[in-house]
């Protein structure tokens, strides 16, 4: 039976998910209560799971879970809720889902009194496989999308709306209803301009390209994510287009031609958009 901190009072472990990266343990509090448990696997990338650990405690709870107590690499979280905006958005439509997903990011983005972790990630150093790859097409002579959103990464990089700490990896699939309504989770602790955290959405539900390769769908999400964070509709599709390559090169680097090419033909729709603006 897996154990976990005496401290901690939690029974009844049940395993609900397992990742490359991590066991999701479902567990009950000493005052019946549900909360889950995060237990880290040893991987390459722990530091990036590890910076999303301190966005959670430096938030509080402020459109976020509660991060309750850590032992080592694992979290004793508040339980969020078992109700994913993925499956709010089959029941009730996108453009509810797209309102909901603009509320959670606007909590996320509150003033907050405490000061910041300061080991959130870089946005530049967030972005260094999409420069690596735009810096290879480039010495072979070839003018790609990659090289095209390297180009909009560095002007929203020297030129930022404003700089904040950010979830990092905000989708359909980490906003969950419960108790406290709509909450993310799973961040990845990053520090950069506001737009970063709406260009994920873009690209989400992961199995409904009919709507991530809809125009109508990326202008409403553009218009309504920039209201939400006081930028243009254009400067949100510019970090769409940069996000969306981004994500493309870790597929190649991953040697996933499938998803690459998948993210590759979103990028050209949200540009048809842009190229409008």
């Amino acid at each position: 039976m897996q154990a976990f901190p005496e401290r901690w009072k939690v029974s009844a472990p049940e395993l609900i998910a397992e990742t490359f990266s991590s066991r999701i343990w479902k567990v009950t509090r000493e005052d019946g209560s549900p909360a889950i448990v995060k237990d880290l696997k040893p991987f390459d990338d722990v530091a990036d799971e590890l910076r999303g650990e301190h966005y959670l405690a430096w938030r509080r709870g402020e459109g976020a879970v509660r991060l309750l107590s850590r032992d080592g690499h694992r979290m004793l979280l508040e339980y969020a809720g078992d109700r994913l905006l993925s499956e709010h958005l089959a029941e009730h439509g996108d453009d509810a889902a797209t309102a909901i997903a603009a509320g959670v990011m606007a909590k996320l983005l509150s003033p907050s009194g405490h000061t910041p972790p300061p080991d959130l990630q870089p946005l530049r150093e967030r972005y260094v496989s999409l420069f690596r790859v735009a810096k290879a097409d480039r010495g072979a002579g070839r003018t790609s999308l990659y090289v095209h959103a390297a180009d909009i990464a560095e002007r929203l990089l020297a030129e930022p709306h404003e700089i904040k700490p950010l979830h990092g990896d905000l989708h359909h699939d980490n906003i969950l209803f419960g108790p406290r309504g709509w909450l993310a989770i799973d961040p990845k602790g990053v520090l950069g301009d506001p737009g970063f955290d709406a260009a994920n959405m873009f690209y989400n539900p992961l199995d409904r390209d009919d709507l991530c390769l809809d125009p109508r769908r990326i202008e409403h999400m553009a218009d309504i994510f920039g209201e939400t964070l006081g930028q243009s509709p254009r400067a949100i599709l510019d970090h769409a287009i940069a996000y969306g390559c981004l994500s493309a090169a870790w597929h190649r680097e991953d040697k996933n031609a499938v998803d690459e090419n998948r993210e590759l033909a979103v990028v050209e729709a949200i540009r048809k958009v842009r190229s409008r603006c």
